[in-house]
């Protein structure tokens, strides 16, 4: 199946503790259907010392969260949209928003 949300996408949250914040995809992970997106999910990391060079502490990573709790925001009319697929005429297959139908890739 073809990916709906990828890496570099702009998302908007839509469930959550974190709900209706904006950020960038960083990672998607597609055998769990989670993704990580910059500036949401924070969690705190307990970090052990490792070697001369990496000093220990408690560090903040962004966590993954499950990709049904975002919504793509359409490059072209700003807003969060489902996403649709099109084929062109020189068959390959895009993403489309289904609010302003125009092609997101």
């Amino acid at each position: 199946m073809a990916a709906k949300i990828r890496k570099g996408d702009e998302v908007l949250v839509i469930t959550g503790k974190d709900k209706g914040k904006r950020g960038k995809v960083l990672r998607v992970i597609r055998k769990e259907n989670r993704v990580v997106v910059e500036g949401v999910n924070i969690i705190k990391k307990h970090v052990k010392p490792r070697g001369m060079g990496q000093p220990g502490g408690i560090i903040q990573q962004e966590a993954p969260i499950h990709i049904s709790n975002v919504m793509l925001i359409c490059t072209k009319c700003g807003r969060p949209t489902r996403v649709g697929f099109r084929i062109l005429e020189d068959k390959t297959k895009v993403r489309i928003c289904k609010k302003c139908k125009e092609v997101i890739d």
